[in-house]
């Protein structure tokens, strides 16, 4: 017999008892079904990342914060609130903030590039207007530290880091509401920033040329861009009657290095100033890793399902093998192989295995396009975002998961297999 007869005598046995194949197809359907559709939103946010990561740049570009509020963030955001010893070069309040030494220090480290380091003061804008509405608008901002830095826009251009001129972007929608045409004509435009002074409260405005309309982004994080010039501006109008050694303080800093340069050594560096170093690659990263996470979780959903599935395998040939008993007698009588009997089986498992990836794949790949199509729909939470497809199928994953479970299917039905070709042809023929 060769081996496309065993293969096709191997999915013609499977309709034998068409209820029990059913039912062991439909178990391994709905573990293929969980794994591959998490694989596939599993890819679709990687990849989105991944895009978004590539347009923004920031190769040779790094963000600083003290080590010890990095401790007591992370410290938060794991729970950890239980009592803990006092440790004055961790604790300190203040290593929470970088002074004019400290930044002389980080120009020091071998590879940031020099005269690149600056304190990122963190400022607050109160209400965005202009002079074509009297509607006020709130607004985020931050600075666009290092012209490295690519923004996604829809309109005109990234301010510049280097002009004396105070430059902004707009986030998504805003145009409209200012009361410009669209976004290419709020460019050159101007509109007026409320600050609120820390020391009096008065609200103090400051003007900015628009230059730029940012598209949806991950990486914006909901905040417009500012040059350099409109973020001094803004923090000065802010800090304005407060004593120097409160206005200059600062939590962050940012700075260029060379991207030949050992990024392990800038950040060991960085960690004897006590000082921690974070680079866009490892902000991302912390969120891909979130949903890596919680892709996981689910895909052991899946595993159990396919272990479900794989008993149930067991339990089919098991029961196969016991009514097929003088059918496979007959065969060995005939000289088929213990070898060929055995294939014979395995076949059946792989069958089973294949057909539920089959269904899997194909009602996941249905289902998951739909989402596509109705998450992009207006309203919903996709809409913002066109190129951000949920689900993602990729041919390599499909083909990986689909073979991995017909070792599983075969895994479970060797067992099974090995049962049939040991039974001894005679016993096997006088078995009633």
């Amino acid at each position: 017999m060769k081996l496309i007869d065993i293969i096709k005598t191997a999915n013609s046995n499977l309709l034998r008892n068409k209820i029990r194949t059913f039912l062991t197809i439909l178990a391994i359907f709905i573990g293929s079904f969980t794994i591959i559709l998490n694989t596939a939103v599993n890819t679709g946010v990687n990849s989105f990342i991944d895009k978004q990561v590539a347009s923004a740049g920031g190769d040779g570009y790094i963000e600083i914060a003290p080590a010890a509020m990095l401790a007591q963030i992370e410290g938060m955001m794991g729970g950890n609130n239980g009592p803990q010893e006092y440790n004055p070069e961790q604790n300190a309040s203040e290593l929470n903030y970088i002074d004019a030494e400290t930044l002389t220090a980080i120009e020091d480290i071998n590879g940031i590039i020099p005269g690149s380091v600056r304190p990122l003061r963190n400022v607050r804008v109160e209400y965005v207007t202009s002079n074509k509405t009297h509607t006020k608008w709130k607004l985020r901002v931050n600075e666009l530290p290092s012209n490295n830095i690519n923004i996604d826009l829809t309109a005109g251009n990234s301010p510049r880091t280097d002009s004396d001129q105070p430059e902004i972007t707009l986030l998504p929608g805003f145009a409209e509401v200012l009361g410009f045409v669209d976004d290419a004509g709020a460019i050159g435009q101007t509109v007026t920033l409320a600050i609120k002074n820390q020391a009096t409260g008065e609200l103090i405005n400051v003007d900015a040329t628009v230059v730029g309309v940012q598209a949806p982004s991950v990486v914006s994080m909901g905040r417009s861009w500012l040059n350099a010039a409109l973020n001094d501006r803004i923090f000065a109008a802010s800090t304005k009657y407060l004593p120097a050694e409160y206005a200059n303080r600062v939590m962050f800093a940012t700075a260029e290095f060379d991207p030949e340069a050992d990024l392990d050594f800038i950040k060991k560096g960085l960690e004897e100033l006590n000082l921690s170093g974070m680079t866009i690659d490892d902000s991302i990263g912390m969120m891909k890793t979130f949903f890596d996470i919680i892709l996981i979780v689910f895909s052991i959903f899946g595993g159990i399902a396919l272990l479900a599935a794989s008993i149930g395998i067991i339990n089919t040939l098991l029961m196969s093998v016991q009514e097929r008993t003088r059918e496979i007698g007959l065969m060995k009588a005939m000289g088929l192989s213990s070898g060929k009997v055995f294939l014979s089986f395995s076949f059946e498992a792989i069958s089973l295995g294949f057909w539920g990836s089959l269904l899997g794949i194909g009602l996941s790949m249905l289902v998951g396009n739909t989402a596509n199509t109705i998450f992009h729909q207006p309203g919903m939470f996709l809409a913002d975002f066109p190129t951000f497809s949920l689900v993602e199928f990729t041919p390599a994953n499909c083909i990986i998961i689909a073979l991995g479970i017909m070792f599983i299917a075969f895994l479970a039905g060797t067992l099974p297999a090995i049962k049939a070709a040991r039974k001894n042809p005679i016993d096997a023929l006088r078995y009633e």
